[in-house]
């Protein structure tokens, strides 16, 4: 699968199969992420992969939502240290993570941290100290679901000089 493939053909998964997944990968792809483009190399990313299945099902609740999370076979918490761009940095290398899944055959959704009220209680519940920012959690497992989406036209979005 080339990288432009990958783009124009990864969907948000958010019904996973029991199926495991092996270290080596779950390695492979933080190893992607923390490749990512970053604001003067300053790399403020920390990540923090759960497999429990009791630490993926306590995560939902704390959100109010996203319950595929507990389905999912591991999940990765998306930490930003204090930087210069340190969102914009943490969202490349999650940008990284859902494209590395990917191209493993594997189905991920990205789930929004800062600036949601359960970021910091998220941070915390898993030992992240008060300084470092949940920037995203990304649910990762093999998929069990093939969704559709419809994406906007190129032609909607494309200006050339000016909106």
């Amino acid at each position: 699968m080339t990288a432009i493939e990958a783009m124009r053909s990864r969907r948000s998964i958010r019904a996973y199969t029991p199926q495991p997944v092996g270290r080596s990968i779950i390695q492979e792809i933080v190893d992607c992420a923390r490749l990512a483009p970053t604001a003067m190399n300053e790399q403020p990313w920390e990540f923090v992969v759960l497999t429990e299945r009791t630490a993926l099902a306590s995560i939902p609740p704390l959100l109010g939502h996203a319950e595929f999370i507990a389905n999912a076979a591991f999940c990765i918490l998306v930490l930003a240290r204090p930087s210069t761009c340190a969102v914009e940095d943490c969202c490349a290398a999650t940008q990284n993570l859902l494209l590395a899944a990917h191209a493993h055959g594997l189905g991920a959704c990205w789930v929004a941290g800062a600036p949601q009220p359960y970021a910091a209680v998220v941070a915390a519940a898993f030992g992240a100290p008060p300084t470092h920012t949940l920037v995203s959690i990304v649910a990762i497992g093999h998929p069990a679901e093939s969704p559709s989406v419809e994406k906007r036209p190129l032609a909607d979005v494309l200006h050339w000089e000016k909106f």
